[in-house]
């Protein structure tokens, strides 16, 4: 499998990689890294719904450089994070993984990252030649 390769992109590094399940489904997986701050990064999966451009966000894992609020549930808070899409925050009208929940699972890009594959039921291959994302 090749490289995933980074571009920078208005201060901060970002790829994206279109991926296809195993039943068709297609999904957006879209990385990003500030340039300066190494606690700034999201790793976001998102599902493109077919015969559409739109991208649904299903999970985003945010590094600890912002403070995060759920507005529903009146909580507030400083950390790594997970967001997911809900229905009750689309019912409000706020984007699809406005809520998040706190982590202590990760605390860098690429542990956020293996988080997301783990979550998400990613399937790496058994013996890869090599890392598969280049350093940043």
């Amino acid at each position: 499998m090749a490289k995933i390769r980074t571009r920078p992109k208005r201060g901060h590094h970002e790829s994206e990689l279109d991926v296809r399940s195993t039943n068709g489904n297609e999904f957006r997986l879209i990385m990003r890294q500030n340039a300066f701050n190494p606690l700034d990064f999201s790793i976001i999966l998102a599902y493109r719904p077919p015969e559409s451009s739109q991208l649904f966000r299903i999970r985003r894992y945010n590094g600890k450089s912002h403070e995060h609020t759920n507005s529903i549930e009146m909580e507030t808070f400083y950390s790594y994070h997970i967001h997911m899409a809900t229905e009750r925050y689309q019912g409000l009208g706020s984007r699809e993984d406005t809520y998040a929940q706190p982590t202590d699972r990760f605390a860098d890009y690429h542990q956020a990252l293996r988080c997301m594959l783990e979550d998400c039921g990613f399937q790496l291959p058994v013996n890869p030649q090599g890392s598969l994302f280049e350093e940043l």
